[in-house]
């Protein structure tokens, strides 16, 4: 089998076995074989789905078997939710059967200093070709076939019998996220549900005893589904690896990456944690840079950033424009993009004389400077947005715009939502929105742009950093002379 589809096989197995199938509803084995029974009801799994467990006949209504070998049919990958020190005697026979691929959700491995435990399970990979994700993970999940081996149940009970939302799944959609941090993980398809953002696959790598990030990266770059790829990083292991395969992908699609442990007691929480050496954060900075990796430097700019690069083009270039209605936010919005390396650069004499011819005819007050941000005051219409967003896309010294909308002004209508989207659209430079505001106004102004494929932040600061993510990775393809530079 080549690389790809021996990765594909945790994806879209013909057949999973959950060892460690449990009736009790608090028991790993239990969520994880209930998540699998429902998608396949309600969703697209196919997969045959054996629970393994000796000491039940039935669970979840299913026959439950023994043992692996007890099965007497052709099981492609298994899910291991048992306790750490029987985990050996599941792989060794895992092999004997011909079983393909293995996610081990169990913990007590090296993390907590059981090395040899570990490195004996590694070499029942190496020899009998059973690629392994975990062990100390949440293994996967894929929005698309319903494959999901996450131990985390999308329904809770509380003590006073109510049923609540846990952990929903987000939405399909095309962002991949890789994370070291089964926690972290949880945490962030919690967020990304909250907020929206549509997921390809989301995979726990744990403490990576095999399948790594560099075979990751290489699979999602030929996944026509993927758009975008985030990485949570603590350490990595394989760095030469790593590094070429980030050169490859970022040629392809683009990567985000937040790199924990960059600290001193940073780095001590990630030796305790995964068992991975954090190393010196300038090191990471620069494989990043050099391969074209986006970094973003707290959890915010992280999912901005993806979100972000998974609905607007690339800029051609680091020069930008501010459009907004309140000249505060807008001048914060500019200081962000110039201390980012984005330059809020002069307009063209093309585009000056466009405005200038606006204003004679009395379609923009006259104490709108014609400079660079553009503030349409808190006055400016729905129609003042449309054509100044047209002026400053057409211009040929603007290589991306951040639109700040105060939708708190009298003249604003909600139609400034539909009317900038399609102007952005008929475009081929990123724009980015800035909606400021907590009402519920606010968030369904950011709600709708979203909708309408303009990434929407609370904050001109959050904007800027995500117009950066574009600029940045825009500057990636030019050096690898993968998109044309041409206006």
């Amino acid at each position: 089998m080549t690389d790809s589809e021996q990765i594909r096989l945790f994806f879209e197995p013909s057949s999973v076995a959950v060892i460690g199938a449990s009736p009790t509803i608090t028991k790993v084995g239990y969520v994880v074989l209930h998540n699998l029974l429902a998608n396949k009801e309600r969703w697209a799994f196919n997969g045959d789905i054996y629970p393994v467990n000796p000491k039940h006949s039935r669970v979840l209504g299913v026959r439950c078997y023994p043992s692996l070998k007890s099965i007497m049919k052709k099981v492609e990958m298994i899910i291991i939710a048992i306790p750490a020190q029987a985990v050996l005697g599941v792989m060794e026979e895992a092999e004997n059967v011909g079983v393909k691929a293995a996610i081990i959700i169990s913990s007590g491995f090296s993390e907590v200093g059981n090395v040899k435990l570990e490195e004996d399970v590694k070499k029942i990979g190496l020899r009998s070709g059973i690629r392994i994700i975990g062990p100390n993970c949440l293994g996967i999940y894929d929005s698309y076939t319903g494959m999901d081996t996450l131990f985390l149940p999308e329904i809770k009970r509380l003590s006073s019998g109510r049923e609540v939302i846990a952990t929903p799944r987000p939405f399909p959609g095309s962002i991949v996220l890789i994370s070291q941090s089964g926690a972290f993980g949880a945490a962030a398809l919690d967020y990304m549900a909250g907020h929206g953002m549509g997921v390809r696959c989301f995979v726990s790598l744990g403490n990576r005893v095999d399948v790594d990030e560099h075979e990751l990266l290489r699979y999602f770059a030929e996944d026509k589904k993927t758009g975008v790829i985030l990485l949570y990083i603590e350490g990595i292991g394989k760095g030469r690896d790593f590094f070429e395969a980030a050169k490859e992908v970022t040629n392809l699609k683009p990567i985000v990456a937040l790199k924990a442990g960059r600290s001193g007691a940073g780095a001590r929480a990630v030796a305790s944690h995964t068992a991975a050496l954090s190393g010196i954060d300038q090191i990471y900075g620069t494989v990043f840079k050099q391969s074209g990796i986006v970094r973003s430097m707290n959890l915010e700019e992280f999912f901005d950033m993806g979100r972000a690069l998974s609905l607007q083009p690339p800029a051609r270039g680091n020069k930008v424009a501010v459009l907004t209605n309140g000249g505060g936010p807008g001048i914060v919005a500019t200081d962000t993009c110039e201390e980012s390396g984005l330059s809020v650069a002069k307009l063209s004499e093309d585009a000056i004389n466009k405005f200038e011819t606006l204003k004679k005819k009395g379609e923009f007050l006259p104490i709108m400077a014609n400079s660079n941000p553009v503030d349409l005051t808190a006055l400016a219409t729905s129609d003042m947005y449309v054509k100044a967003l047209e002026i400053l896309l057409d211009d040929k010294d603007v290589d991306g715009v951040l639109v700040i909308t105060l939708p708190q002004t009298p003249s604003i209508l909600d139609d400034v939502i539909e009317k900038v989207s399609d102007v952005a659209g008929r475009r081929e430079k990123p724009v980015v929105v800035c909606v400021m505001g907590g009402t519920e106004m606010a968030e369904e102004f950011r709600a709708r742009f979203e909708k309408s494929g303009m990434p929407s932040y609370s904050m001109p600061e959050r904007a800027a950093r995500a117009l950066y993510s574009l600029v940045e990775y825009g500057k990636r393809l030019r050096k690898s002379s993968k998109v044309d530079v041409k206006i």
